[in-house]
C-alpha cells in the first residue's frame, strides 16, 4: 500500500508534519510519498494509494496558495473519485474560531462531494494550544493508518 500525502503550505509546517510522518509510520507503510500541492490537479487522485491531506488555512479561511490550483480543480474538473480513500489533517489556530482549520475541512468537503471515503475524522491542530503538530501530528496518522490498513470503512 502506498500512502500519498499531499501538502498545503504557506510557512512549511504542513509540510514538516508531513516529513515527520514520512520519517516516523515507515514501519506502518513502506512506500510513503510527500508532494507539495504546487501545480497538481484532480489528476493527482488517479493513482491507486492512500491519500493523507495535511494543509494548513490561511488568511480568511482559505487553502494556502499552493493548493489553490489542486482545490479549484476539484470543482472545475470534477469527476467520481468513489476509488479514493483518504484523510485530512488540517491546520489551523483557535484564535480564528470562524475559519479554524478550513483549509483541511474545504478539502475533505470537495472530496467527499466527489465520492472520496474519508477513514476516520479530520484531525484538526491548533497552533496556538503550544503542541508540536509533527508530535500529534505522526501520533494521529499511526492511529488513522491501522483504521485504513484494517479496512475500516468511513
Amino acid at each position: 500500500m502506498k500512502l500519498k500525502i499531499l501538502v498545503g503550505t504557506m510557512t512549511s509546517t504542513a509540510d514538516y508534519v508531513a516529513q515527520a510522518i514520512q520519517m516516523d509510520c515507515a514501519d506502518l507503510v513502506s512506500d510513503i510519498e510527500v508532494t507539495l500541492m504546487d501545480g497538481l490537479d484532480i489528476s493527482v487522485f488517479d493513482e491507486d494509494a492512500l491519500y493523507l491531506i495535511c494543509t494548513s488555512t490561511y488568511g480568511s479561511g482559505d487553502v494556502p496558495d499552493n493548493a489553490r490550483a489542486l482545490y479549484d480543480s476539484l470543482d472545475t474538473n470534477p469527476k467520481f473519485l468513489g476509488h479514493v480513500r483518504y484523510g485530512v489533517i488540517a491546520l489551523g489556530d483557535r484564535t480564528y474560531m470562524q475559519t479554524f482549520c478550513f483549509g483541511g475541512k474545504k478539502f475533505d468537503e470537495r472530496l467527499q462531494g466527489l465520492g472520496a471515503h474519508r477513514i476516520g475524522e479530520v484531525w484538526c491542530h491548533d497552533a496556538s494550544a503550544g503542541t508540536l503538530a509533527e508530535t500529534e501530528g505522526t501520533e494521529w496518522c499511526r492511529e488513522w493508518l491501522a483504521l485504513a490498513l484494517a479496512g475500516t470503512p468511513a
